[in-house]
């Protein structure tokens, strides 16, 4: 039998995208306890999107300013869970879910008894295949599978910034590599960070921890905090037979300049939280990655169509790089 559990979907001016999510919700194997949507929107076009609909288990909010942001919203759909509920799924409002999604991503939570956390695998984002003949320097290699090494990846190596931990672990200098460089093995990975918006929880831990309302707005590396700070509490893990697409909705999202700067000062933030006395040689490391892609992302000001957006998010990224300096975040 299956563990009762909720689904929380956290929203901003998406109505379309949100329909469409929710008819892949209606296919699965094992449907929620309850939805509850919470709509941080500036309008009524999701709520009336929703009205025309007949959705099984939904609870609609419209919050205010107040409350308006994705780690607040996600602190107040918490809020909302019903008691009997035993794990809380978020899901990003632009992804669209295989129909074993949920049946899958919950199974894992019997064959990972301990686990506080598991994320589900998102299969539209990067193409892999499985590892033949000789090992090429363009390509990522893990567990029997390839991928194409990204090339900020190919020159950190070259300088002696590559990661220092495997795929789902935050290095001694931060700056590490994300879920998607696990491969679709079809396996479960033990990771110290999953991502939010393709995460599952147990009910549990929101007694302990909440999301950091730090993490204003668009809330970029929230998952990466929430993740970190519940790994020193427990497992969790990422299951990649839970499949899942993401489609990267445009709108909701923060222009190129601010993009940059959260991309500094939300990743230092994060390093701080794992290593809140790193050594000289971390330090050293992190700073000189933060310069190094702030640098490749200038080189698209040549190489890309979109010659403004490059330029927008490198001077953002060096003014996130000048504010950890002389105006750094606290850590909560």
């Amino acid at each position: 039998m299956a563990l009762p559990f909720s689904l929380i979907i956290c929203t901003y001016m998406r109505a379309e995208a949100v329909i469409k999510l929710l008819g892949s919700v209606e296919k699965q194997t094992l449907y929620p306890g309850e939805i509850i949507i919470v709509d941080g929107s500036l309008n009524d076009e999701t709520k009336e999107a929703l009205i025309g609909e007949n959705y099984k288990n939904i609870r609609y909010y419209l919050v205010g300013a107040d409350l308006r942001g994705l780690t607040k919203q996600r602190n107040f759909g918490i809020t909302k869970i019903a008691r009997a509920s035993a794990i809380a799924c978020f899901l990003d409002d632009d992804v669209i879910l295989e129909s074993d999604y949920f049946e899958v991503l919950l199974s894992s939570y019997k064959t990972h008894p301990k686990a506080l956390a598991i994320g589900g695998y998102i299969t539209n984002e990067v193409n892999w295949n499985i590892a033949t003949g000789k090992k090429d320097k363009d390509s990522f290699y893990y567990d029997g599978w390839m991928r194409k090494e990204p090339s900020r990846f190919k020159i950190r190596k070259k300088v002696g910034l590559a990661p220092d931990t495997p795929p789902g672990y935050l290095p001694t200098f931060s700056h590490g590599r994300s879920i998607s460089f696990l491969p679709p093995s079809g396996k479960t990975y033990k990771v110290e960070q999953i991502m939010g918006g393709v995460s599952s929880y147990r009910t549990l831990v929101f007694e302990k921890i909440k999301f950091s309302t730090y993490f204003e707005g668009y809330g970029l590396y929230e998952d990466t905090d929430f993740s970190l700070r519940l790994a020193k509490i427990g497992e969790l893990y990422v299951n990649t037979n839970a499949k899942l697409a993401h489609y990267h909705e445009s709108s909701g999202r923060p222009n190129q300049y601010h993009y940059g700067k959260m991309v500094v000062r939300n990743g230092w933030y994060v390093w701080k939280v794992k290593y809140p006395n790193p050594k000289p040689k971390p330090k050293l490391k992190f700073h000189a990655t933060v310069l190094l892609l702030t640098l490749v992302r200038a080189t698209n000001v040549l190489t890309t169509r979109d010659r403004k957006k490059a330029l927008t998010e490198t001077i953002g990224r060096l003014s996130g790089w000048f504010s950890i300096i002389f105006n750094p975040p606290k850590i909560e």
